[in-house]
């Protein structure tokens, strides 16, 4: 399954894709408020999405991702990040990896844009749900906060 190799591909490459996500996060002006966050703890919740994609896309389940990004939600609250900086902050972690796909130069046949395509679908999916957790999650904090 060419989606699989891709998948292999950017778990195998998850360091360098964790260190230059951590580096696009501190230079941009939509996430400036992650700077909020020890860069070691934005540097390896990246290393853990990308080293373990394969299990996030193929074997957990929805509550699964709901239970870690509620969490980072709550987590990201009470670090005083402004949420449009957590979500810009996940959007920046999917652009990120499909940057690195392009610059890998793969994709070029039929049968790997249809790997393509499904792997797109399972990454949207992922990063979708993960957007919604986190800001369940940072709403939950600051109702609580407020209460």
């Amino acid at each position: 399954m060419v989606a699989l190799r891709l998948v292999h591909l950017i778990e195998n490459h998850s360091d360098e894709l964790a260190l230059g996500l951590l580096k696009k996060c501190q230079s941009s002006p939509r996430t400036h408020g992650l700077n909020k966050v020890p860069p070691s703890e934005l540097r390896d919740r990246a290393y853990e999405i990308y080293r373990h994609l394969s299990d996030w896309l193929l074997h957990k389940k929805e509550a699964d991702i709901e239970r870690l990004y509620v969490e980072i939600g709550q987590r990201r609250a009470a670090q005083g990040v402004e949420l449009a900086d957590v979500c810009w902050g996940i959007m920046l972690t999917k652009e990120h990896l499909w940057d690195f796909l392009e610059q890998q130069g793969l994709l070029k046949s039929a049968v790997e844009m249809m790997g393509e395509l499904e792997l797109l679908r399972l990454l949207d999916q992922f990063f979708d749900r993960a957007l919604c957790f986190v800001c369940e999650g940072y709403e939950h904090a600051r109702a609580t906060v407020a209460a």
